[in-house]
């Protein structure tokens, strides 16, 4: 529930406008200014084409026509056609400067975002689900570029307009502009109350699709669970209910809407039928001409259509403020494993890794690690075991500096990690862990990552020592097959044998094996345990495991219980002590009762 709570509260809209959001945006336009500039001058020069079109109009018909005058009626055609035309060309011209530039901003925004989440340590993900991540991405910045592209320069142009056309009219007739201007106390007030309520219904579809989305994505990620114990109809019932609160909203909306279009245009018929009545006895009068109140005609066609588009567009910068609130929220997120002042990189180790009485916690006074002490020298290998939650995979995160810990120190070849480049340190750690995440593409590209220091040929070589050619060389394609989502089409085995060979591919002088074996049938494992007692060899190692049997071959074994070390020797010494790691090892291998 407080996740879900969460995920509503992301959808919350804020106000329309936010000067400090404003500034902060205008720093990714800052780069395209000179097409900004274009686009406003393009701007200028639409309006007043459409400005231009009722005079013209005027002038044909008071002047030409009423004198009989065909050549100046030409002519007077002839510079309608051409702010027709001109304004087509500049408005085409404005709308692809102002999407060009809006369509570049967002894309250094998100690269920035992108970047900056790839610094984010570990933590900040515990913190951050991915769904909100990739909201803010993916669907925040485009409502940033819909605030760019249709927003605030859609925005100006229709106060250009309304303040260009209320000009012409008191300029042309100041008597008739204050009768076109007669309707608008009555429709301002119904402008407000349809943008209260489609600012109210618009956050509860923002609010109520967010919990959609949610769901869906949960019940598709477990689909297998909700099939094995027969509760389809349970969560289609619930899906319903969601599915039916998002209708029932976008109908009310539509609903608001075919009250309040059709009442603007009602406004505006309205004010049309003053034209005529008022204007008409005034041509009889003889107070005006009848050019003047064509031209009003059209000029009100174009007044009211900007209020229409204003009471959308305020929407649309509450949307936009909000979405820009949270992404600036998110990169002004600091890095809670800074890199030191004066970072240390090295092209090799030499694998030593020395552990010094090391506390780490997850949470403020919980450790997990508890004075942890120990060091591994160049290229020996050395398996950690013990109880789950014991802290075996807290010391790999404390190796990789993937968290910082409380007390102590880490340290690799004699600098203490925090000394280290982070990204340098982890060019060094080659990491195989249980849980072996594979990227859509093909095999290939999921041992090398898309590296080019990777070559083929020591990709197909360290695939031919793990033992993972032969099943690739079943898969059609090869090494060129595609792996679907998470690798889906492949066996977890399968999976694990890719690990193994992107690890060796990349050839560290660290290797970390967390679990990798867990998942492995016995006879891979077997074949894998043949693999890595040669490829294993000049590297230093630190192996996890559950499964004692795959680790009698390391040099030392620790034994960790409750965030301390318990025991260290070699798996005859510990069995021979009889301690924790003798009964670990009794109880998983004594004879069923």
């Amino acid at each position: 529930m407080k996740e879900a709570q969460g995920h509503q509260d992301d959808e919350l809209l804020g106000k329309a406008y936010d000067a400090r959001l404003i500034r902060r945006l205008l720093r990714y336009i800052a780069p395209y200014r000179w097409w900004v500039a274009a686009s406003l001058l393009l701007l200028f020069l639409t309006t007043a084409m459409q400005l231009l079109g009722p005079y013209i109009t005027k002038i044909a018909i008071d002047t030409h026509i009423a004198a009989r005058d065909l050549h100046g009626l030409n002519l007077a055609v002839l510079a309608y056609l051409i702010t027709v035309l001109v304004g087509f060309i500049s408005q085409y011209a404005q709308s692809y400067t102002v999407q060009y530039t809006g369509q570049r901003a967002m894309h250094d925004l998100r690269v920035q975002i992108f970047t900056h989440v790839q610094r984010q340590d570990l933590a900040f993900f515990d913190r951050n689900p991915v769904g909100r991540l990739m909201t803010r991405v993916i669907n925040d910045v485009e409502t940033l570029n819909e605030l760019f592209g249709s927003g605030v320069v859609a925005l100006l142009g229709d106060l250009l307009t309304l303040v260009g056309v209320a000009a012409a009219m008191l300029a042309l007739d100041w008597r008739l502009a204050l009768i076109s201007f007669a309707t608008f106390p009555l429709m301002l007030p119904a402008t407000a109350a349809y943008r209260r309520r489609a600012r109210d219904n618009y956050r509860d579809s923002r609010r109520i699709l967010a919990r959609m989305n949610a769901y869906l994505q949960e019940n598709i990620s477990g689909m297998a669970t909700i099939q094995a114990f027969g509760q389809e109809a349970r969560h289609l019932r619930r899906f319903k209910e969601i599915n039916t609160q998002h209708r029932d909203v976008l109908i009310k909306s539509i609903q608001y809407n075919a009250i309040f279009f059709p009442t603007i245009e009602l406004f505006s018929a309205i004010t049309v039928g003053l034209l005529l009545w008022v204007g008409g006895a005034m041509i009889l009068d003889e107070r005006v001409l009848p050019g003047v109140i064509i031209a009003f005609v059209q000029y009100v066609n174009r007044l009211f259509a900007p209020i229409r588009d204003l009471a959308e567009k305020y929407n649309i910068l509450q949307a936009a403020m909000a979405s820009s609130e949270r992404v600036f929220k998110l990169l002004d997120t600091e890095e809670s494993l800074a890199e030191p002042a004066a970072p240390i990189r090295l092209v090799r180790l030499r694998g030593e890794i020395e552990f010094r009485d090391v506390w780490l916690s997850y949470t403020a006074g919980e450790p997990v690690l508890k004075g942890i002490s120990f060091k591994v020298a160049p290229g020996e290998k050395v398996a950690i075991v013990g109880a789950t939650g014991a802290g075996k995979t807290s010391i790999i995160s404390a190796l990789c500096r993937f968290y910082d810990v409380q007390r102590g120190s880490v340290c690799v070849d004699g600098v203490d990690v925090r000394e280290w480049d982070k990204r340098a340190l982890r060019r060094q750690i080659g990491l195989v862990l249980q849980d072996v995440f594979l990227f859509s593409g093909d095999i290939a590209r999921n041992i090398s990552l898309g590296d080019r220091a990777v070559s083929d040929a020591h990709m197909i070589e360290a695939a031919r020592r793990v033992h993972a050619e032969d099943f690739i060389d079943r898969l059609p394609g090869g090494f060129r097959a595609v792996v679907e989502e998470r690798g889906s089409t492949l066996s977890q085995g399968e999976r694990q044998l890719l690990s193994f060979a992107r690890a060796l591919a990349f050839d560290r002088p660290i290797l970390i094996m967390d679990e990798a074996t867990s998942s492995v049938d016995t006879a891979t494992e077997s074949l894998i345990q043949d693999a890595l007692r040669t490829l294993l060899l000049g590297r230093t190692a630190l192996i996890i495991a559950h499964r004692l049997s795959t680790i009698q071959f390391v040099d030392r074994i620790i034994v960790l219980h409750k965030g301390r070390i318990r025991e260290e020797g070699t798996h005859q010494e510990l069995l021979a002590s009889g301690g924790l790691y003798s009964r670990l090892y009794e109880l998983q291998y004594q004879p069923l009762a």
